[in-house]
């Protein structure tokens, strides 16, 4: 059990990483019971895991008063060790928590630090794996799975040690809806076996029928409370008047009131909230009638990475102005031909920009990407400057890099160095400095983890505008509140090939039934 007692903390000003503090937080998780946490970005719930799972204040510094008590026990009376052996955390990005190279022996690392006999911790890795269905990524090179498949393994590394208590912190950012249905059956079973379940999340719709309570925060503060009944029975404008995201797949559709989708509720909540990005800003799509020429045509695409194939003789076209989803399930291949694309990635077949052939140089000259981990292309010293990092000064003079980062909400951290930024900021920033770019072909890989309502917004809004420009876009992305609110198509591919391609415009339905193939998602829907 978890419990916060009047706890108030606020970071000490040497801790590079500052998410926002709490003021007077009462809160218990008790035994058997999930309480989902969420509100906008910055609201605090960054720090509430990072209380319950004892980091703050040890690792991350700061002035703490009031009580959190694990099982019984006052964390601050407790060694860091105790505290990880009750509670068990994933992390939003699992590459913050991984100590091995490869899979099983990450799955393993906990059970060998707290001295397990080999014999039982072969068992229980056995059974872990088996249990979360991930055997086939057992013996696996961490560093070659997809961010998906990382985050499975990291549950696994959590879920083998048998914690008392659970803590997760944005666990579905990287997951397609199989994996977040899979997610979902993982914290049932932990809720059934008498662990205490803490969530700290923007996407709602997967723990319906899991949370027995909802806690918004706002501010470093709680400032509602829900029973699931009561949350369930709010209206989706009530709902986005929280800044919070669908809280079921019925919902979904408010944020495609550009397509004519969705119930009158849900067109309500489809209208901004003071000072949010309305979708009268954004630009039209191009399938609502203009449809420019085909900026890009890819043909028998193979690609891989070592001796696994990973893309299987793709052939797709996008039109200028268009943005195109790519989905499919963790590894299908869709960040692999993204990079394959953009000229980061080894490729065999042909590539056609603009109706010419385009070799893997001229294709890395015209585009530019987002990664799913933007901490690999972060660089400068201040958030300024990273938006025209690495361009000539002359280039640099004609960006306007204080409207790109007003647009995306990032005005405020103009001055403040990347690496002190939430991750939802950096996800922004990345996004800021692939649109200063100003190239031809633009690809993001989940340029919408870890964002809540009003910046996924911006982010769709700003998306629009671009292929509006005549951009080629292409999104990896599992959102489907994403591709309902900016996205012209969705391409699928499974096993490295397109399986299928659908039209916004005339439905979520096929876009749904192919992100969530072999997964049983009644009762969802609402």
């Amino acid at each position: 059990m978890i419990e916060f007692s009047d706890v108030t903390f606020a970071y000490a000003r040497t801790v590079p990483e500052r998410a926002a503090g709490v003021s007077h937080i009462d809160l218990a998780v008790p035994q058997g019971s999930c309480v989902l946490v969420c509100g906008p970005s910055g609201c605090g719930k960054t720090t509430l895991t990072r209380l319950a799972n004892g980091l703050a204040p040890t690792f991350f510094p700061g002035a703490l008063s009031g009580r959190v008590v694990i099982d019984g026990r006052d964390c601050a009376q407790m060694h860091s060790w105790e505290v990880a052996f009750s509670v068990g955390s994933v992390f939003q990005n699992p590459r913050t928590q991984f100590f091995n190279v490869d899979s099983t022996g990450e799955v393993a690392f906990a059970l060998e630090s707290c001295s397990t006999p080999e014999g039982e911790i072969r068992e229980r890795v056995a059974k872990t794996m088996d249990d979360l269905g991930i055997r086939h990524l057992a013996d696996r090179n961490i560093f070659s799975l997809s961010g998906g498949e990382k985050q499975r393994i990291a549950f696994a590394s959590v879920w083998a040690a048998r914690p008392t208590n659970l803590v997760l912190d944005e666990p579905t950012s990287n997951l397609d809806m199989a994996a977040i249905m899979d997610l979902r059956s993982y914290v049932a079973r932990a809720k059934a076996s008498g662990t205490s379940v803490l969530v700290a999340e923007h996407r709602l719709w997967w723990l319906a029928g899991i949370a027995d309570e909802v806690v918004v925060m706002d501010g470093g503060r709680i400032v509602r409370r829900f029973s699931p009944q009561e949350f369930a029975s709010l209206s989706a404008q009530e709902v986005a008047a929280l800044g919070l995201r669908a809280q079921s797949l019925a919902e979904v559709e408010a944020a495609a009131p550009v397509c004519g989708q969705g119930s009158s509720r849900a067109r309500e909540a489809a209208k901004p909230r003071p000072g949010e990005p309305s979708q009268s800003e954004a630009e039209p799509r191009a399938s609502e009638g203009y449809r420019a020429e085909a900026g890009l045509e890819v043909h028998g695409v193979r690609a891989g990475y070592r001796k696994r194939e990973v893309l299987r003789g793709v052939d797709l076209s996008a039109s200028a102005g268009e943005v195109i989803a790519l989905v499919g399930r963790n590894g299908a291949g869709k960040s692999t031909l993204s990079r394959a694309i953009c000229g980061l990635a080894k490729s065999s077949g042909g590539y056609r920009l603009f109706g010419e052939e385009a070799g893997e140089r001229e294709r890395l000259a015209r585009s530019s990407m987002v990664f799913q981990d933007v901490n690999y292309q972060l660089f400068a010293d201040s958030t300024a400057a990273e938006v025209v990092f690495g361009m000539g000064r002359n280039r640099a003079r004609t960006v306007d890099a204080e409207g790109i980062l007003s647009s995306l909400g990032l005005s405020d951290v103009a001055d403040r160095h990347p690496a002190t930024l939430s991750g939802g900021q950096k996800q922004r920033l990345a996004v800021a400095s692939c649109v200063a770019a100003g190239k031809d072909v633009l690809a993001f890989d989940e340029p919408t983890s870890g964002l809540d309502l009003a910046s996924m917004r911006r982010v769709a809004g700003l998306i629009r505008r671009l292929a509006a420009e005549g951009r080629v876009v292409l999104v990896v992305t599992h959102d489907l509140e994403f591709i309902a609110c900016a996205c012209d198509r969705a391409i699928e591919l499974s096993g490295g090939a397109v399986t299928g391609t659908y039209d916004v415009a005339g439905g979520l339905d096929d876009i749904r039934r192919a992100l969530f193939a072999g997964t049983q998602f009644e009762g969802l829907g609402g």
